[in-house]
């Protein structure tokens, strides 16, 4: 449970097959589409059924607002995706999100996390640099981000 300047408590919890719908939704819009879809079966059985992940739903006021991925390892974890309706774009419900997530206690310890971002995609730069994560340059042709806990 976190709260935050945009209003309200925000909560994490796993993402579920009745999450399916409004998720499909939000994907309509091209710039998620483009930076993270398409979405399909495969992806949503993946989700609901691999042990090393967890596709988490923030939630406020009873509505979800930021919907991340997590790939856990034995030394760090990786976030690998973040979304967040066109809606709430730039309203900082994204930075929130992904406190929210880090400091979610379902997740196994560690103090380590990573992310990666497409060279196309100048926004989730901008977004993980404005969060404090210390850019490491490219891997393996994605910039790579690292955020230790403290």
């Amino acid at each position: 449970m976190l709260s935050g300047r945009t209003g309200g408590v925000l909560l994490v919890r796993r993402f579920c097959r009745d999450d399916w719908d409004w998720v499909q939704e939000w994907f309509r819009d091209p710039v998620l589409d483009q930076e993270l879809g398409p979405l399909d079966d495969e992806w949503l059985e993946h989700v609901l059924t691999d042990p090393g992940s967890a596709e988490l739903v923030v939630i406020r006021e009873s509505e979800p607002v930021a919907l991340v991925g997590c790939v856990w390892g034995p030394i760090e974890h990786t976030v690998s995706d973040i979304a967040v309706p066109r809606s709430l774009r730039r309203s900082g419900v994204g930075s929130l999100a992904l406190r929210a997530v880090l400091t979610w206690r379902g997740h196994p310890p560690v103090s380590r996390w990573v992310a990666y971002v497409h060279p196309s995609n100048p926004a989730a730069f901008g977004f993980f640099t404005e969060q404090g994560w210390e850019h490491f340059g490219i891997d393996d042709g994605m910039h790579t981000f690292r955020l230790v806990l403290t």
